[in-house]
């Protein structure tokens, strides 16, 4: 448990209808384990219950039946709401307003001293690259630059649990690749990243471990490598001659003067995966 960032036990949620009917099963049987300090990424396609599993989490919604744990505490502690920071996949934030003021507005919710809130105000500009843009109101921001001040909002309290909702959604590939580098650093400052995503390539590049969900059920969850390693496929990395032996594919490489450096299972991509788990669960 104290090693748990997060925990879900059987957590279910059924959408009832105006006569409080079974209507929609939003989210069965999730159990989920998220150590602390690692990058997971909670996958599936519209509808699969990835929403609906960060409302739970974040107690913006009830349960059916099953519990879940943030930090060692039950996800409804309210204290604990303090550590955890959230970058929805649409920001709303007040676009009369500049960088400096929506960060200090939202450490005044936290209150977080007036020194500690500028010296952490301006490190998350700089952080987030938009210094040159710091008094530029949000309403002249490009969506880009609106996922960087939302990132910067999201750990203004330096909370131990980041979960990011599509945070590169619609960026263009620098864009991607700094907010990309952002959440990388995260994890170099101990802290705990749910990614929600439905860009492939980014998850498997920064996520250690990943879950996919179709229609409310967990489908698989494990290691991003082992998950994509095919176990069935050899694959060779090759520099000079070697005095390892893998049968007639070594043989030919050291007719060609060729050297095995390694041998691994191949991999295939988390595209490949996610399209074929989310067909066989059909």
């Amino acid at each position: 448990m104290d090693n748990s960032a997060v925990r879900t036990e059987g957590l279910t949620k059924v959408y009832k209808d105006f006569w409080r009917r079974k209507s929609v099963s939003a989210l069965t049987n999730l159990n989920l384990n998220i150590e602390r300090g690692e990058i997971f990424g909670l996958l599936g396609p519209n509808g699969s219950g990835k929403t609906t599993t960060v409302k739970l989490l974040l107690g913006l919604l009830f349960p059916t039946s099953g519990k879940s744990w943030l930090l060692g505490h039950p996800s409804i502690d309210l204290e604990i709401k303090s550590k955890i920071g959230f970058l929805p996949e649409e920001s709303y934030l007040y676009k009369f307003l500049n960088a400096e003021e929506i960060l200090d507005f939202y450490g005044k919710l936290f209150d977080i001293p007036k020194t500690e809130r500028r010296l952490r105000i301006d490190k998350l500009i700089d952080g987030v690259g938009l210094h040159p843009y710091r008094k530029r109101p949000l309403s002249q921001y490009s969506k880009g630059m609106l996922r960087r001040i939302g990132l910067a909002q999201a750990i203004i309290n330096d909370p131990e649990l980041v979960i990011l909702d599509e945070p590169t959604s619609g960026l263009d590939p620098i864009a991607s690749r700094e907010i990309k580098d952002l959440i990388q650093d995260f994890k170099r400052q101990g802290k705990t990243v749910i990614l929600c995503s439905h860009l492939l390539a980014d998850v498997q590049n920064i996520c250690d471990r990943i879950a996919i969900l179709n229609k409310g059920v967990l489908q698989v969850m494990g290691n991003v490598r082992e998950l994509l390693s095919q176990k069935d496929v050899i694959e060779f990395v090759v520099k000079n001659l070697s005095d390892k032996d893998v049968q007639e594919v070594e043989t030919f490489i050291k007719s060609r003067s060729g050297n095995v450096l390694s041998v691994n299972h191949h991999a295939s991509t988390l595209e490949e995966l996610f399209l074929t788990i989310i067909q066989q669960s059909k």
